[in-house]
């Protein structure tokens, strides 16, 4: 066996360090592949504001400070964005709506049980 280091060849077990992890090369013990990033914290208010930078005019609503998970947090967009009847995304933490829909989108985080405040203009 040769020393290459192309895309068909990769260490999978060292008797010095144990397994290997098959994406970064390191061993398991020492990986950061496979661990997911922590939740952001915030101070337990949920921000809800209006943005159209970076849009052409296109105005979002952006929900910022859940505080959730990211599995949680998409599923909490998709039932926000089911109620506004409007499309979504989810983006560094944050949700974004398509539309202003502010009025909405605090009584049903409120509904859900979070500290709601409305930030920008």
């Amino acid at each position: 066996m040769s020393n290459r280091r192309d895309g068909n060849s990769r260490l999978v077990y060292s008797t010095e360090k144990g397994r290997m992890c098959p994406e970064c090369g390191r061993p398991y013990d020492k990986c950061r592949c496979g661990k997911k990033p922590a939740a952001p914290r915030g101070d337990g208010i949920v921000r809800v504001s209006r943005e159209t930078k970076g849009r052409k005019g296109k105005g979002v609503t952006l929900i910022t400070g859940t505080g959730l998970e990211h599995e949680a947090l998409k599923q909490l967009a998709k039932r926000l964005k089911t109620r506004c009847g409007s499309g979504g995304t989810v983006k560094n933490g944050e949700i974004e709506i398509q539309g202003d829909h502010r009025d909405l989108l605090e009584e049903e985080l409120r509904k859900e049980g979070f500290t709601v405040k409305r930030s920008g203009g």
